[in-house]
């Protein structure tokens, strides 16, 4: 059974439909990434999902029970990351822990006991006296991931646990991450980094304009986009109209066109050389050709038109 289930969940701000019919589910020991631009839809969905924001149609299930039918058993099952900080700066790290300890319905022995365990799994024992606002970014984000996980929650979710911080503090928050994962956590990812998104989610889902367009396994992506290969062209490609070309549209699909590069994939299993030749036989001028394992960066451009971050 699926920790987290979503069913045809929308919401709507005025005449703006955030999220629009989005159903996807998350088991026990699954790491899920939902992935979007800004203004796809993510941030209201986690809200809805961690009961914070009521959808206006569609429903949520913990660990199969309705969100709603019971609150407090969803509370805790879940626990939830979110990206702006929720910690007290003059608190220490420890003073931080076990206040949200207590008010997770911990005891103050058993706050004080999960604090130190935590404390010590995230490296932060030796620094978890002092105030929190003499702590580093990559400090204050793995404090923020403890204060989730006191309670010792089977589901999480994670909204960008990793913005803003140094590639070495990132490093070793996504190895936590994978340790919580081993041990049975259902995990929903979201995040702005594609490559995070591709070293750690077994399945993930794509969301723009409140609408979950693909999910699936990396693997299954990338054949949306083209198989095993993708073709990068380099050149003058000012004006070019890859629509008007004889036998072009037949042969090959557009992933990224640009004044000097151009992105394509082959519309069947066709021999890479024969591709090649085609490509290099084009009317522009064409000055190097390479062929790359599609990315997700790749997949997520041609389902949105953009990047990521854009």
């Amino acid at each position: 059974m699926s920790l987290l289930r979503v069913e045809r969940l929308s919401k709507s701000f005025g005449a703006v439909r955030a999220v629009d019919g989005v159903s996807f589910e998350v088991g026990a020991g699954e790491l899920y990434g939902l992935l979007g631009p800004n203004g796809a839809g993510k941030t209201t969905t986690i809200a809805m999902i961690a009961g914070l924001l009521r959808p206006d149609s569609g429903e949520v299930f913990i660990d199969g029970r309705p969100l709603g039918a019971d609150p407090q058993r969803a509370r805790r099952i879940l626990g939830v990351v979110p990206q702006e900080l929720a910690l007290y700066e003059e608190l220490s790290a420890r003073e931080n822990l076990e206040f949200w300890g207590r008010l997770g319905g911990l005891s103050s022995r058993d706050a004080r006991r999960r604090a130190t365990e935590l404390l010590e799994a995230l490296s932060l024992a030796d620094r978890a006296r002092e105030p929190v606002k003499t702590y580093s970014g990559g400090m204050k984000r793995r404090v923020n991931l403890a204060c989730a996980l006191l309670h010792r929650p089977r589901l999480l979710l994670l909204d960008e646990p990793t913005v803003g911080i140094d590639p070495q503090a990132r490093l070793g928050i996504l190895e936590f991450i994978r340790h919580l994962r081993h041990e049975g956590t259902a995990i929903l990812y979201t995040t702005h980094y594609l490559e995070e998104a591709e070293a750690l989610c077994q399945r993930i889902g794509i969301l723009d304009h409140g609408h979950l367009l693909v999910e699936g396994t990396l693997a299954r992506l990338r054949e949306r986009v083209g198989g095993d290969r993708l073709f990068v062209l380099e050149g003058d490609l000012r004006g070019a109209r890859p629509e008007a070309w004889p036998g072009f549209a037949d042969r090959f699909r557009v992933i990224q066109l640009t004044e000097d590069h151009m992105v394509t994939a082959a519309r069947d299993a066709r021999d890479p050389a024969e591709c090649l030749r085609d490509l290099l036989n084009l009317p522009v001028r064409v000055e190097n050709v390479t062929v790359k394992r599609p990315s997700l960066s790749d997949v997520f451009l041609q389902l949105t038109g953009r990047e990521l971050r854009e």
